[in-house]
């Protein structure tokens, strides 16, 4: 994506209180932001190769899986 068009985090911010009912509390746009905070950091960490495969989830959890 072009750097010029993708939003500033100000701008991101205010579409997410855009988003949010007009009675929103301190604590919902916190969890929004955190939300939105970790979907983005899980995308850049995508698009990066910082991703473990279906396989190595499941070997890691069977220990967990099988008790």
């Amino acid at each position: 994506m072009d750097p010029q068009k993708m939003a500033t985090a100000k701008e991101e911010f205010r579409r997410l209180i855009d988003t949010l009912p007009d009675d929103a509390t301190w604590e919902d746009v916190q969890y929004s932001i955190y939300v939105r905070e970790r979907i983005e950091r899980g995308r850049r960490e995508a698009s990066e190769g910082k991703t473990v495969d279906q396989g190595e989830i499941e070997q890691r959890m069977q220990h967990w899986l099988t008790e």
